[in-house]
């Protein structure tokens, strides 16, 4: 049986979990919410990389990625920072769309699925 390790855990959510050779990381939201769309984006992303190091991968092994942005508005904003975030030669599948996220500040969500 392949082993479970879950990351940053607590009663509701693990923010990392790790199946085998993959890596499922939790929707990331910016601490700043005050930031707009691009410095929000930023925030996660930079999240979205600690926990693939704290999980033995990098975002040059990503599979997927799921954008939700509180406004269609932000996704030239998003995608600019994405865009110089990602690495190129090894852009995983990815989906965005406009969601009503948790809280009217947040104004953008990601989640990821990696390799290790």
């Amino acid at each position: 049986m392949t082993e479970i390790t879950r990351l940053d855990q607590n009663a509701r959510r693990s923010r990392a979990v790790v199946h085998g050779d993959t890596i499922y990381l939790a929707g990331h939201t910016a601490d700043d919410r005050a930031a707009d769309a691009a410095g929000q984006t930023r925030q996660v992303l930079a999240k979205i990389d600690e926990m693939l190091a704290a999980a033995g991968s990098d975002k040059s092994k990503l599979l997927n990625i799921t954008i939700w942005l509180a406004d269609m508005k932000d996704f030239a904003a998003m995608n600019e920072v994405y865009d110089a975030w990602v690495v190129q030669g090894h852009t995983p599948a990815r989906c965005c769309g406009e969601v009503k996220l948790a809280l009217p500040e947040i104004r953008v969500e990601i989640m990821a699925v990696a390799a290790r």
